[in-house]
């Protein structure tokens, strides 16, 4: 509730308005000070007919909401000032063929499917961690694939062939480690991934000159 009047306030009264301009009280930032001054509010309580100590808490708690309510306000307007600045951008999407999307959605259901594939006796030993290792050995139960036993590696779990190495939005990825690597980009099937090993300087100028060709760097660093 926003206090504007003395009327907005619980419990006030006309007569009360006067009694207050008795005291040398005319608007609600006095009223404000006064509720928050033990010596004032006791003088108020003396002087308003009809009001007690718990109106007074009343007054307190519903004057002190309006300034946090006025510092939220303030708040919010410095945000959405910030917000206006960034501008969110849609990322850039690949042009593809109904085939190619619909390969992309069939590997999606595949890896979703796809069991984890764990190291023999990865949970016997720590040392040997959970990486896969293709399982040896002429008595290896995991090897002849009986059941009961962990999963291997098959190529029936492979995905589409069309579709193989493709980034999940479907770019084509390409390696770059600087500015002149995004010369013959294709920007509608291919996309950038910037090297583990290039710097901030540089990465950002890549980072610069990819958005001037409209190309899609998978690795943004902001």
């Amino acid at each position: 509730m926003t206090v504007k009047t003395f009327t907005d306030l619980t419990g006030m009264k006309e007569a009360n308005i006067a009694e207050l301009e008795t005291i040398g009280i005319k608007t609600i930032e006095e009223l404000a000070a006064a509720v928050n001054d033990d010596a004032k509010a006791k003088e108020v309580i003396k002087t308003l007919s009809g009001v007690g100590p718990k109106t007074v808490e009343k007054w307190k708690g519903q004057l002190a909401g309006e300034a946090v309510a006025e510092k939220a306000t303030k708040k919010v307007e410095v945000v959405e000032e910030e917000d206006a600045e960034k501008v969110y951008t849609v990322k850039a999407k690949p042009e593809l063929d109904g085939e190619t999307a619909d390969a992309l959605a069939k590997r999606a259901v595949i890896n979703g499917r796809r069991p984890a594939f764990k190291r023999q006796e990865w949970f016997r030993y720590s040392k040997l961690g959970e990486s896969w290792r293709r399982p040896k050995g002429i008595h290896s139960k995991m090897k002849r694939c009986l059941k009961r036993r962990p999963n291997c590696v098959d190529i029936g779990y492979r995905g589409p062939a069309s579709v193989r190495n493709l980034h999940p939005s479907g770019f084509e990825e390409v390696l770059v480690y600087n500015v002149d690597g995004l010369e013959g980009v294709n920007p509608k099937v291919q996309a950038v991934r910037i090297g583990g090993t290039v710097g901030v300087k540089k990465r950002l100028a890549i980072q610069a000159r990819a958005d001037e060709l409209g190309i899609r760097v998978l690795n943004r660093m902001v």
